[in-house]
């Protein structure tokens, strides 16, 4: 007898490792996307170089040596690095062609250019998963009309139609985040409504339905949870997108007034003057946006990874 009950006892009571992983508890959130992060390197570079980004957006009147848009044709076109008389370096990134300091444009520009992907982003976000959320939720008649109209924007070209807009509008930063953040709905719209409709699917909404849970209990409740993840992800590449459309449409003189200074616009003041050799007029603003654009899309990739059960335990 004690020879059977000791050979059930080492049979049942050891668990295997399989077991023992599969009921260890999972470590918190934040935990996971820490360890996940030093892991990843390239991530954190580029959330540096957005810290510092932000950073010079929000105190950029601290930070600029100079105002932005104070001229002095005397001191035009100075390149960076150049000594004054007195053998300092005033302008440590050069004039422009009105004799502004680039540095202080560049810092404000930062402010400008942020805010609008970021804002652009918000609106449209909210916008396109709110209609999808119901398109899909929903479906029927409200469903078609929300996908028709998504097909029907779909079918101009968004720079054309953003320039059609802001030269009937006019220019200015709300315009531009208008017109912006409209032009992003349709993605969201769309990834919404086809994920709601395979969460309407699932067990846990059929029994929601089944003891009287009402519909938009169900849709904020239970399915808006479970989309998040990929809007978030499709989120973090827009803001990208959306600062180079700014930029695109500065460039092409219909984004913000002139007096406000943007990476696009200062790109747009240089094309006439790269010709002669002044090359940090198009060389620094470039390289801003190429940074903001560059870390977006690394730190959204690694959203994505993240974010994505099948990539877990990697």
């Amino acid at each position: 007898m004690t020879e059977q009950s000791q050979t059930v006892a080492t049979v049942s009571t050891p668990k295997s490792a399989a077991a023992e992983q599969l009921y260890r508890p999972s470590p918190p959130f934040w935990k996971r996307a820490s360890t996940s992060l030093l892991r990843a390197k390239w991530p954190i570079i580029a959330i540096f170089f957005l810290v510092v980004f932000v950073f010079a957006a929000v105190f950029s009147e601290q930070l600029a040596p100079k105002d932005p848009n104070r001229q002095n044709l005397m001191l035009r076109l100075q390149p960076p690095f150049t000594p004054n008389e007195e053998g300092e370096i005033e302008f440590i990134l050069g004039t422009d062609g009105l004799g502004r300091d680039v540095l202080s444009r560049l810092i404000y520009g930062a402010r400008v250019s942020l805010l609008v992907g970021i804002a652009a982003v918000v609106i449209g976000g909210l916008m396109g998963t709110m209609l999808g959320l119901f398109a899909g939720g929903r479906g029927g008649r409200l469903d078609d009309v929300i996908m028709r109209i998504a097909d029907i924007q779909l079918a101009f070209p968004f720079i054309l139609l953003a320039i059609m807009v802001l030269v009937v509008l006019g220019s200015g930063i709300l315009n531009i985040v208008l017109v912006l953040g409209i032009g992003q709905w349709v993605t969201y719209a769309r990834i919404a409504r086809g994920e709601s409709i395979s969460q309407k699917q699932k067990e846990y909404v059929q029994a929601a339905q089944a003891i009287g849970a009402k519909d938009r209990r169900v849709l904020f409740r239970g399915i808006l949870p479970n989309i998040l993840a990929p809007l978030i992800v499709i989120a973090s590449f827009n803001v990208a997108s959306v600062i180079l459309a700014e930029a695109s449409l500065s460039f092409l003189g219909l984004g913000v007034p002139p007096d406000v200074p943007t990476w696009g616009a200062m790109l747009a003041e240089s094309r006439d003057k790269l010709l002669g050799g002044f090359w940090w007029l198009a060389v620094f603003p470039g390289i801003a946006i190429m940074l903001t654009v560059l870390s977006l899309n690394i730190l959204g990739d690694w959203v994505r990874d993240f974010l994505d059960p099948r990539l877990k335990d990697r």
